[in-house]
């Protein structure tokens, strides 16, 4: 019963339309990182980028190298959105796209990851079989159905997504509207609504619309009877972060994604006038390779419903110590300020030199630093490798503290800890992170 469901044929018309719809904004992507200055902010003007630890060989190309880099990956995309060598226009995207996104975390975003996750699931969709110019070219490979499990996987990926958004929103400042309102006083000077977004009851009005949205979102444009309700919210709710927050290509991904939740019959009739045949056939055709895709499909969605819940499993608040909060779908949940004073200390001696940060980093990376303890293990990390290239072998200390959500500012980092000494920890908490007051 299982297979026939899975394998039942149906029509691939959201599928191609979304291909190209995904690869112009995959395009847009890459082309406005080059133009908006993103990639000379973030990769070319630090001396050096905070990578996801475990891939420091991940480095950015010297000179203008990351310019072409990225205008490489922008004609990827524009490849995938015209279905051109899409397979392998997809698997280059994919892999280049993960390398930018393993290379720095300064300047991270939900986004970014969903992306990288999207694009490695299209490596393997049929989503150049019309509508495509591989399509055009090379008419034998041309279909008009695909697999139900194509559909599936689509929808339950979105559907964490949107589910584990929801359920990270279920903590005081978030229900009481307290973190809401600290993100509206950032926008007091909107043009048209800076002074409407201020009013006492709009911070209330976001926080519970945000919540439910993400959390019922999905079933309701599963159900035919409250589809159209749920297209306007999302219309709504997604512009209107584009327009007050500025999250990039994230909100138009997202109303893309809408394509799936209708009937492909009217999809093929608005966007695809040239497909005159409609795909409505009960054929089911079961492969070969069926046991090996259920086993592979599960585990992937059983690490992508893991990941976001690893965070209880270390000690303290994912809040205030940051661990287990990337790979999570925790959106936009929190505002973090502080400083972080690192010492250096000669081994042997009473030699203290106290680091100018300023020296060494960024303004983006000075913004992110404090608040992020990897970061700071890493810049530690970095300090003693300098150090040992002169000869000399130093301890590293670190007095940080740091504000959440407008709360008073407390002691993050032990300043008795050399962290030069310390190993990271991936799996399990990290000592020399102080408790917060809430453990």
């Amino acid at each position: 019963m299982l297979d026939r469901w899975l394998f039942k044929r149906i029509d691939n018309s959201a599928l191609v339309v979304f291909r190209a719809l995904f690869g112009l904004l995959l395009t847009i992507e890459a082309f406005g990182a080059i133009f908006s200055g993103w990639v000379r902010r973030t990769m070319m003007e630090p001396d050096f980028t905070f990578n996801f630890i475990g891939f420091e060989f991940l480095q950015p190309l010297p000179g203008n190298g990351m310019i072409w880099f990225f205008a490489i990956m922008g004609t990827f995309g524009l490849m995938i959105m015209l279905g051109l060598k899409y397979r392998l226009s997809i698997i280059a995207y994919t892999l280049m796209w993960s390398a930018v996104y393993l290379m720095q975390k300064s300047s991270y975003n939900n986004h970014y990851y969903l992306l990288m996750l999207l694009c490695f699931i299209f490596c393997f969709l049929p989503a150049n079989r019309w509508f495509s110019l591989d399509a055009k070219i090379k008419p034998e490979i041309s279909r008009i159905s695909m697999p139900r499990w194509v559909w599936l996987i689509i929808v339950l990926q979105l559907w964490i997504v949107y589910t584990y958004a929801s359920v990270a929103k279920i903590y005081p400042d978030w229900l009481d509207g307290s973190f809401p309102a600290i993100l509206m006083k950032t926008k007091y000077d909107y043009w048209l609504v800076g002074d409407f977004l201020q009013k006492w009851w709009v911070k209330y009005v976001i926080a519970y619309f945000g919540m439910l949205f993400d959390l019922l979102i999905v079933p309701l444009f599963l159900w035919k009877r409250t589809r159209l309700p749920a297209f306007i919210a999302a219309i709504f709710f997604h512009l209107f972060n584009s327009f007050i927050f500025h999250i990039g290509i994230f909100p138009y991904l997202s109303l893309a994604f809408i394509i799936f939740f209708f009937p492909a019959e009217k999809v093929n009739k608005l966007f695809l006038r040239g497909k005159k045949e409609f795909y409505n056939r009960e054929e089911v055709i079961i492969p070969s390779w069926r046991n090996a895709f259920v086993t592979i499909t599960a585990i992937w969605f059983i690490v992508q419903l893991a990941l976001p819940l690893r965070h209880w499993f270390f000690k303290d608040d994912v809040l205030w110590t940051e661990e287990g909060h990337r790979l999570s779908w925790r959106m936009m949940l929190r505002g973090k300020s502080g400083r972080a004073g690192f010492k250096v200390v000669e081994k042997g001696t009473t030699d203290t030199i106290f680091v100018e940060n300023e020296n060494y980093l960024s303004r983006k990376q000075l913004r992110a630093i404090p608040s992020k303890p990897d970061m700071i293990w890493q810049f530690a990390q970095r300090l003693e490798d300098e150090y040992a290239r002169k000869g000399k072998d130093v301890e590293v200390y670190v007095d940080g503290k740091i504000s959440v959500n407008g709360a008073s500012y407390k002691p993050l980092i032990n300043p008795k800890v050399d962290l030069a000494a310390e190993k990271w920890h991936h799996f399990k908490h990290n000592d020399w992170i102080l408790p917060s007051a809430k453990e």
